[in-house]
C-alpha cells in the first residue's frame, strides 16, 4: 500500500502520489471551446481529492479537428485565460496537470477526414492532402505552445480511441501509399512527427507523453499489442516521457475487448482490462515510466500493478466520476471503488448532459 501513496518522479515533475485521473471529455465549454464554470469547479474539486496528476479532458487544435460541441479549444489566445484559471485551481490543491491534445479526423462533424477514404454506417470520411497533414502537425505544436503558455504541466498527445492518430496507426482506417500508410512505421509517422515537432518547440525539459492503444480490439487487423510495443520502443527511443495505456476504438467489439488483453486469475490483476498487454509493454520499455487506465477499481489490484512494477501509475476516470476524492477514501482504508461500471455517465441518454457526474450520486 505505501507505493500507491509514495511520491514518483516523472521528468521534471514531482508527482505526490501514484494516482492519475485519466482524460475524461466534457460537454462544458462553450461554442467557441472556452471553459466555462462548472469544469472549473469540476477539476478544482478532483484536485481537493488527492490526485496526484491530472489529465484534462481532449482539447481540439484546431476547429476541422473539433470531435463534438463543447469541447474545449487550445488553438487561439481566447482559450488561455481560463485554461490558466482551471491550472491555477489545480495546483493550487497540490495536483499537476496535463493538456490531452487531439484531432479527430473521421470523427470529426466539421470536416470528416482521415488517413483515407473511409465510410462507417453513420459517415464518410475523405482521405487528408499532404499539405492537409503537415497543418495538422503543425496546429498540435501551437495548441502545445498554448498549453504550456497556460501553465499546464505538459501535453499528452491522444493516440488512442480512434482518433486522427489512432486511424492513422490502424491498418484498417489508413490504406495510404505514400509515405503515412503501408508499413507500421510509415502508419506511426504522424505521430512521430507532431511529438519531434513538438519537442523541439517545446524543448528537453518540458513534459510530452501519449495516450495510445495497446490494441484495437478489432476482429481483424487493426493496431495489436506486437505493433503497440514496437511503437513503444521507437517513442522510448525518441525519448517520450510517458505512455497512458488504453485501448479500444469504433472498430472495437466489446467481447474482444474484455478478454484479448487481460491477465489471469492468478496474476493479481485480472481485474485490470488489459493488464497483459501493459505487462508485455513492460518488458519491451523497462524505463520508460508507464499508465494504465481501465477497469481497476480494487486496491489489491492498483498494488499488484505497482509492486510487480508492470506500471508506475494507476490512471482511472468513472471511480473518480463517482467519488472524486477517492484517493483519500483509500488512504482511509476503503477498498475498492463504490463505481458500479453502469456506464451512463457516458452513454448516449445523459452524455452532454450529466457527463462527469454520476448518474446515482447527481441525478
Amino acid at each position: 500500500m505505501y507505493k500507491l501513496f509514495s511520491a514518483f518522479r516523472l521528468g521534471k515533475l514531482e508527482l505526490k502520489n501514484r494516482f492519475v485521473r485519466s482524460a475524461t471529455t466534457s460537454y462544458w465549454s462553450d461554442e467557441q471551446g472556452i471553459l466555462t464554470d462548472p469544469i472549473l469547479d469540476y477539476y478544482e474539486q478532483l484536485a481537493t481529492g488527492d490526485i496526484g496528476l491530472i489529465i484534462k479532458g481532449h482539447s481540439y487544435i484546431n476547429e476541422k479537428g473539433k470531435a463534438h460541441t463543447g469541447q474545449s479549444g487550445l488553438t487561439d489566445e481566447i482559450h488561455i485565460p481560463r485554461m490558466k484559471k482551471l491550472v491555477e485551481k489545480v495546483h493550487s490543491h497540490g495536483s499537476k496537470i496535463i493538456a490531452q491534445l487531439n484531432h479527430g479526423g473521421g470523427t470529426s462533424p466539421a470536416d470528416r477526414a482521415t488517413a483515407s477514404v473511409y465510410k462507417t454506417e453513420n459517415w464518410e470520411a475523405r482521405e487528408l492532402t499532404l499539405n492537409e497533414i503537415e497543418e495538422i502537425e503543425d496546429d498540435f505544436v501551437k495548441a502545445s505552445v498554448n498549453a504550456i503558455e497556460a501553465g499546464f504541466d505538459g501535453v499528452q498527445i491522444h493516440g488512442a480511441h480512434g482518433y486522427l492518430v489512432s486511424q492513422f496507426l490502424s491498418d484498417i482506417v489508413n490504406k495510404r501509399e505514400d509515405k503515412f500508410g503501408g508499413t507500421l512505421e510509415k502508419r506511426t509517422r504522424l505521430l512521430f512527427d507532431i511529438y519531434d515537432k513538438i519537442r523541439s518547440k517545446l524543448g528537453s525539459e518540458a513534459i510530452v507523453g501519449i495516450k495510445i492503444n495497446c490494441d484495437d480490439f478489432a476482429p481483424e487487423k487493426g493496431l495489436r499489442i506486437s505493433d503497440s510495443i514496437q511503437v513503444a520502443k521507437w517513442l522510448s527511443d525518441k525519448g517520450i516521457d510517458f505512455i497512458e495505456i488504453s485501448g479500444g476504438g469504433f472498430q472495437q467489439k466489446p467481447e474482444i475487448r474484455k478478454t484479448r488483453g487481460r491477465a489471469g486469475e492468478e496474476s493479481g490483476y485480472n481485474e485490470a482490462t488489459w493488464g497483459e498487454h501493459a505487462k508485455n509493454i513492460r518488458d519491451a520499455v523497462p524505463k520508460l515510466p508507464l499508465i494504465l487506465v481501465d477497469g481497476i477499481r480494487s486496491r489489491n489490484t492498483m498494488e499488484e500493478l505497482i509492486e510487480n512494477k508492470i506500471v508506475d501509475l494507476i490512471s482511472m476516470s468513472k471511480p473518480f466520476i463517482n467519488e472524486p476524492d477517492f484517493v483519500k477514501l483509500l488512504q482511509n482504508g476503503q477498498e475498492k471503488s463504490s463505481c458500479i461500471d453502469c456506464r451512463k455517465c457516458i452513454s448516449r441518454e445523459f452524455f452532454g448532459k450529466t457527463m462527469l457526474r454520476c448518474f446515482h450520486r447527481f441525478p
